[in-house]
């Protein structure tokens, strides 16, 4: 469950918080195999977790579901997955949600080039936090073109998030 400690999204404006919670992932805990990476030297799953959330503000007009590693050594973190104009009385994704060409919305092309989930893949060294976020927000859809980048979609996010909450499960190779 999260209460939207200060790390990971400290630098962001404050904004109320949701609940989040997974039959698959835990605050602190290693990720299982099953959302790691299939490719890059990992044989993971590749699957996004089942999330559900509750608690989102009046005026929630969709949702926006995203992964991030702030963590990879990169300079600027490494986006795992975007998901958004995900629909308002969506509270809840089954895992693999994430997989290309379902439905719950759309899917924002991620730092691996997908438009879909892809799991964890840190370098050898200390674990890395992954950080998936549900954001409440104030607009049906984002209006950003299919090719937006990663960064011009969490801008677009932010701009309009009413409300987020997160799991930070870690994984180290």
């Amino acid at each position: 469950m999260s209460s939207q400690p200060p790390i990971p999204y400290d630098f962001l404006p404050r904004v109320p918080a949701l609940t989040v919670e997974s039959d698959d992932v835990r605050d602190g805990e290693p990720l299982s195999q099953t959302q790691v990476f299939d490719d890059w030297g990992f044989s993971g799953g590749n699957v996004s977790p089942h999330l559900r959330w509750s608690g989102a503000p009046a005026g929630t007009r969709s949702y926006a579901v995203t992964c991030f590693d702030p963590d990879a050594p990169t300079g600027s973190g490494f986006w795992h997955w975007l998901l958004y104009d995900v629909p308002a009385e969506v509270t809840e994704l089954p895992p693999g949600a994430g997989a290309p060409g379902t439905s719950f919305g759309v899917h924002g092309r991620n730092d691996y080039g997908a438009k879909a989930y892809g799991g964890a893949a840190p370098p050898p060294g200390p674990p890395h936090r992954y950080v998936f976020a549900v954001h409440a927000l104030d607009v049906d859809g984002l209006g950003v073109g299919p090719d937006a980048s990663a960064a011009a979609v969490g801008f677009t996010v932010t701009a309009h998030t009413l409300a987020r909450g997160y799991i930070v499960p870690v994984y180290g190779a």
